[in-house]
């Protein structure tokens, strides 16, 4: 759906860190998403997070988008929803036609927005309760954001059947379901040399260190395969050092830790270049990393759950313990043509996903938004 003369929209995109996209899928969405928005002419302004370093960059346009940059509470349980408090502040007095806010944590601003007559949709990310990192307490909360979407949004996205199902089954709620894109890499690898690796003679791991990302799990089962090839591991646990001992400690002299790799390039080299990628998320939906590695065509061996099915289907296989992990690394040592078929086949898979039908998708639902045609949200 392109825009036409006349049906420019500003567009405001809140809750996330904003871009330059550094981090994870919501951020990757607002800057795929919010550069195409402003390619067909509309006004995308993102809330973006200070980093509170002094000689930080704060441009003011990132791909035609506008930026604001406010700052936030340093700490996990409050970094989030200080800055989209300000954030919203800030947009209430800078009325926007639409507003698109990520992650259902933030729900308790959506009145705000409401107030102020700013149509939202609320993308209400995976099943955020479930991660082993909030207490009691955080778990309580989290749960109680969703039904707060539910009640306050004008319409939910969901990026996963999965998330979608789960909406409909505990809230009757409809939702807007909006996939991420696969970025279709072009496979090369000229550069795996600066870090003393081979193409296809490496496996890898790319993930937060979290338990439900199965970071431990694969790093065992690796450890007691009989794999020759060694396992490359990119990634931290900004608030978890016992979770990242841990991983440490399950690991031997083959497997490599990288640390985090912010050269796009050359991550994307790592993905194209590896003989599989382990990927062990299990709660957030449709998985941004999962993406990236089908779209430089890389064996995937992934943790089963329904999100990373709906993603690979037939051009994955998965692994639910250890024992399953030595298993598939081990066949994809000795099979290095199998190996090569099914990264041929996760790249076809990612042609379903595509930047421009996704920004087609949030176009579209600003437009019904704006035109008050709300989505289909309904409390049980």
């Amino acid at each position: 759906m392109q825009a036409g003369a006349g049906d420019e929209l500003s567009i405001a995109m809140v809750g996330t860190r904003g871009v330059p996209a550094r981090y994870g899928g919501f951020e990757t969405a607002v800057e795929e998403v919010g550069r195409r928005l402003v390619d067909r002419g509309h006004r995308v302004t993102v809330y973006c997070r200070r980093s509170g370093g002094e000689d930080e960059a704060r441009p003011e346009e990132h791909h035609g988008m506008r930026l604001v940059h406010l700052p936030a509470v340093r700490r996990r349980s409050l970094e989030t929803l200080s800055h989209t408090g300000l954030s919203v502040a800030h947009l209430v007095r800078h009325r926007t036609d639409v507003a698109l806010v990520f992650n259902a944590a933030n729900a308790p601003y959506l009145p705000a927005l409401r107030a102020a007559r700013i149509p939202v949709a609320t993308h209400v990310d995976g099943l955020e309760w479930r991660r082993a990192k909030w207490s009691g307490l955080g778990q309580r909360y989290y749960k109680g954001v969703e039904r707060l979407s539910v009640w306050w949004s004008d319409a939910l996205i969901a990026d996963a059947p999965g998330i979608s199902d789960y909406y409909s089954e505990k809230f009757d709620a409809g939702t807007t379901q909006i996939a991420y894109g696969a970025p279709i890499t072009d496979g090369k690898t000229d550069r795996l040399g600066e870090l003393g690796l081979v193409p296809e003679q490496f496996h890898l791991v790319v993930a937060r260190f979290e338990p439900e990302n199965h970071v431990e799990l694969i790093v065992k089962g690796y450890v007691r395969s009989g794999a020759q090839l060694p396992l490359v591991v990119v990634g931290s646990a900004p608030y978890s050092d016992d979770y990242t001992a841990a991983v440490e400690a399950a690991s031997d002299e083959r497997v490599r830790f990288l640390g985090g790799v912010w050269d796009q390039e050359l991550l994307d080299q790592l993905y194209a270049g590896a003989r599989t990628y382990l990927h062990g998320h299990s709660v957030g939906g449709t998985n941004p990393s999962l993406l990236r590695a089908i779209g430089a065509g890389a064996a995937v061996l992934a943790y089963d759950v329904n999100f990373n099915r709906d993603v690979l289907a037939g051009a994955g296989r998965y692994f639910g313990d250890d024992v399953d992990v030595a298993r598939l690394v081990e066949t994809a040592e000795t099979d290095i043509e199998g190996a090569r078929e099914q990264g041929r086949q996760a790249r076809e898979r990612a042609h379903d996903y595509d930047w421009d039908d996704v920004t087609d998708r949030y176009e579209a639902l600003c437009f019904d938004l704006v035109r008050g045609r709300r989505g289909a949200v309904q409390p049980a």
